[in-house]
């Protein structure tokens, strides 16, 4: 994560401490931290919370938000982790949202980030009552302006709020809805498909999941029934058909970012008995109907989808591209200054590549090869150079006036 989101997510730590231990009756303690007995108070909400949400998966779908012990420990630990991976997301618009809404918001960190990503008017929507509340209060604190709705997608007739949107977020929201199986796949979609109806022309809508296997192949599976009916995807994927990752039970494709971890975060991560080393989502920025899918610019791109796979004497990785899902190697012996990149990518950089060799399930960079980084991980792939428009004919001449 840049220092620029780095410095941001400090400025909400106090707030997010200050409101929370308002919400509780209790003003009192050190500013911008936590007490022991906080720490350990809130680590154990923490860890019901994730064995909730990614083991057990019988919170998937609760009205856990509305426990005051579980929307605590969701504000002081989730809140600052989804917060660094919407913002992470965001850097890959291809423009800069003005009117944003974020449905299932819960306290608003999705909200806030585009709200700090530059949008000027956010509305945040939820179900529940007193994440809404925290969301307004977290707002107040901050000094800025956030509207809130309430919205519940699992009521019957239930209507998205009115308007049009630059940006509609659903951050970690869609894989808690219509249950856990595939039939859940046809509703989800039908879902997005009515909220990208409020996204304008040019707009996005941006999913995120969690990173788990099952969370991450089920968003893969919702991407294509969207794609069968004509949406484009403008970010991660370049592929245009049917997604890659889905053809090996095994495979999936999630975002995995390095970040400095804040130290609250840190702490409450300790006491829940888990690590959060880096940030790991999936996601998918998807356009509404009728738009194409982005042009990229010339050359063999892949998108990096794993960690690297170095083995002895070469470096490998799988890559992602508009030619679809494929393995990339090569032999150090290779190594040049021209290929050095290879050596050092992330997972979600984009590259272009040259010397391309067919091997096994994918391609082997010779000798000659070059990388050239067309964008790294967070950051959006520059669209095609628009051809130069053709010279214009000169004006005829006008004839003299007759005498």
């Amino acid at each position: 994560m840049s220092n620029a989101y780095s410095k941001d997510l400090e400025r909400w730590l106090p707030r997010l401490i200050s409101v929370w231990r308002a919400s509780r009756g209790r003003g009192d303690g050190p500013e911008g931290r936590l007490t022991p007995q906080e720490v350990k108070e809130v680590g154990a909400g923490v860890k019901q919370l994730s064995l909730g949400l990614t083991r057990e998966r019988q919170l998937a779908g609760a009205r856990y938000m509305d426990d005051p012990r579980l929307l605590g420990a969701y504000l002081l630990f989730y809140w600052p982790v989804s917060y660094a991976q919407a913002r992470q997301v965001l850097g890959e618009l291809p423009n800069r949202p003005r009117h944003v809404l974020d449905l299932g918001s819960g306290p608003g960190p999705v909200a806030f980030a585009a709200m700090d990503a530059g949008a000027s008017e956010v509305t945040a929507a939820d179900r529940s009552k007193p994440a809404l509340e925290l969301a307004r209060k977290l707002a107040t604190e901050a000094g800025e302006a956030l509207a809130t709705r309430e919205w519940d997608p699992l009521k019957k007739n239930a209507t998205l709020p009115e308007g049009q949107y630059d940006l509609i977020t659903m951050g970690h929201v869609v894989n808690e809805l219509y249950g856990a199986t595939d039939e859940a796949l046809k509703p989800r979609a039908a879902l997005l498909e009515s909220v990208l109806t409020k996204v304008k022309k040019g707009g996005s809508l941006l999913v995120m999941e969690p990173a788990l296997r099952e969370t991450s192949r089920n968003l893969l599976k919702v991407r294509d029934l969207l794609v069968e009916r004509g949406y484009a995807i403008r970010a991660p994927c370049m592929y245009r058909g049917a997604c890659p990752a889905l053809v090996k039970e095994t495979d999936w494709c999630h975002a995995e970012r390095a970040w400095p971890m804040p130290k609250v975060v840190e702490e409450l991560a300790r006491v829940a008995g888990f690590h959060k080393e880096s940030l790991k989502m999936s996601y998918l920025l998807v356009a509404p109907k009728g738009e194409p899918w982005p042009e990229p610019p010339p050359g063999r791109l892949f998108r990096i989808v794993s960690e690297s796979l170095e083995g002895k004497g070469r470096q490998r990785y799988i890559g992602c591209g508009p030619e679809g899902r494929v393995g990339l190697a090569m032999q150090e012996r290779h190594r040049s200054e021209k290929n050095e990149k290879f050596f050092h990518l992330q997972r979600g950089d984009v590259i272009e590549a040259t010397d391309l060799e067919t091997k096994g399930d994918g391609y082997a960079l010779g000798e000659n090869a070059e990388v050239r980084m067309v964008a790294q991980a967070g950051r959006g792939v520059p669209p095609a150079p628009k051809p130069p428009e053709p010279p214009r004919e000169p004006a005829a001449p006008v004839p003299p006036a007759k005498p």
